[in-house]
């Protein structure tokens, strides 16, 4: 009987402890990453990995006093936890080295939360990074998430890094267009966008004799956030703005000649 009562006593302990490791290890994690939206010096994306870490760390110390609460000595703990760490690591190969990944992540810190990048073979804006995995979330608002190895594993397209970034266009007008006209009138358009940089100078230069068009390249900077609202804007202003200049912009054309088949008499 009093064997039965210590187990039932140990086993309160036991669900006393683990209730608490859960709710201790999730106020920890709140916290920390608390501090990184109140403190504009800390890096949010830091902040909760540490966060992660401090949750795990909670409910493996918490494991340790429930083995220990059953009488585990500690040399004993020791090498189960040896013997315990050895199989899971060569059966979690995989795992680890996601969790290697994610420490090189937040260490090298190639991009943060809140970053549009590309990599893994996707493309998103990052939403979380966490031990083992970044989590991403598309323009259309899909989640994806992706194993640490496979994003640390891969080359890795930032395109939040700068505060600036390049436009590339390309404006074709036919052979009989006046070019002068089309590169002042292409000027013009991109002059009367606030949202196009002076500096670095706009670029508006013939680039490709085509098929059936002559081809201008044109570049243009902003900033960061204007990239897409630029790109669509000035399109079609250059396609308006062309058109009231009567500015051609050709369809490809294809010569096709008959020839009547030869046939002897």
């Amino acid at each position: 009987m009093d064997t039965i009562v210590e187990i039932l006593i140990n086993i309160g302990y036991a669900l006393a402890i683990g209730l608490g490791a859960i709710w201790a290890s999730g106020f920890a994690k709140k916290k920390i990453e608390q501090l990184g939206t109140k403190h504009q010096e800390l890096d949010v994306t830091l902040m909760r990995f540490f966060g992660s870490v401090a949750r795990y760390a909670i409910i493996v110390l918490a494991g340790i006093f429930i083995l220990g609460r059953f009488g585990i000595e500690t040399t004993s703990l020791a090498a189960l936890i040896g013997a315990a760490g050895l199989a899971i690591g060569l059966a979690l190969q995989g795992t680890l080295s996601n969790v290697a990944a994610g420490v090189m992540l937040v260490g090298f810190r190639p991009f943060k939360v809140g970053d549009y990048i590309e990599a893994g073979g996707h493309a998103g804006t990052v939403s979380a990074i966490t031990l083992f995995t970044t989590e991403l979330t598309t323009p259309d608002n899909v989640q994806i998430i992706l194993p640490n190895g496979d994003v640390f594993g891969a080359p890795i397209t930032n395109f939040s890094y700068h505060d600036t970034r390049r436009v590339d266009f390309v404006f074709g007008v036919s052979y009989s267009s006046d070019l002068k006209l089309a590169e002042d009138t292409i000027r013009a358009c991109i002059k009367a966008d606030a949202r196009a940089h002076t500096d670095p100078e706009p670029l508006v230069k013939v680039s490709n004799l085509a098929g059936s068009s002559v081809d201008f390249t044109v570049r243009v900077w902003c900033d960061r956030t204007e990239y897409w609202n630029l790109k669509f804007d000035l399109t079609r202003a250059v396609k308006e703005a062309f058109d009231a200049n009567n500015i051609d912009i050709p369809f490809p054309t294809q010569m096709v000649i008959h020839q009547n088949e030869y046939s002897p008499e």
